[in-house]
């Protein structure tokens, strides 16, 4: 499993991950870095490899709030411990 996350953190598009898995990466990505480009469109996608539209909402909500919370320490200069750094 580990390997697996590894993979991921690497470079998610070629880990060995489902496709329906690599479609919410890509969403996630894609809301992370151009929110206001995100249509129907990439709903529409999800849905077609099988997510469910309470699964989207979920995955919605946990990378908005995860994008919030990193905005609002990243303005108070907040410093993360080096144990709860993803590159440490």
């Amino acid at each position: 499993m580990d390997a697996l996350v590894e993979a991921i953190k690497r470079d998610y598009v070629s880990a060995p991950i489902a496709p329906n898995e690599k479609a919410l990466l890509d969403f996630a990505l894609k809301l992370t870095r151009a929110p206001a480009a995100c249509t129907e469109v990439d709903i529409f996608r999800l849905r077609e490899v099988g997510w469910s539209d309470g699964a989207i909402h979920d995955l919605t909500v946990v990378v908005s709030y995860f994008a919030f919370v990193n905005r609002i320490a990243s303005g108070l200069g907040v410093q993360l411990e080096e144990r709860w750094s993803i590159s440490g």
